[in-house]
Formats: structure tokens, C-alpha cells, sequence
């Protein structure tokens, strides 16, 4: 089943009826802050892990 325009229209009409502007661009900003939280954390996990790997490797060359 898929949402064709005219539908996806409408279920936004209705949540700017039902919430209000004000609520929906809260959610908004809400929404936008924990993906931008998340990409931070991924970005530093990779980061981590990289400086890790470096470290691992290095010392395995000193130890040969």
C-alpha cells in the first residue's frame, strides 16, 4: 500500500489541525537536534576506533 500525495497532504493538514504550528515545529527542532547527536556519536566512535587501530598497529611494529 502506498501513500500516494493528495494522502500524505492530507495526514499534514491534519497534524497541523490537531497540534499546532507551534507544537509541530518544536517536534521538528526536537527531531533535527537528535539526529545531529546521533551523527556526532557515530563520527566519535569511528574516531575512537581508528585511534585504537593506530595504536594497535603501532605497537605491533615496535614489539617486531
Amino acid at each position: 500500500m502506498r501513500l500516494g500525495t493528495m494522502e500524505i497532504l492530507l495526514i499534514l493538514v491534519l497534524a497541523l489541525v490537531i497540534f499546532g504550528g507551534g507544537k509541530i515545529a518544536g517536534v521538528g527542532k526536537a527531531l533535527g537536534q537528535s539526529i545531529r547527536e546521533f551523527k556526532n556519536e557515530v563520527k566519535s566512535d569511528d574516531k575512537a576506533e581508528e585511534k585504537a587501530e593506530k595504536k594497535d598497529a603501532d605497537s605491533e611494529k615496535k614489539g617486531e
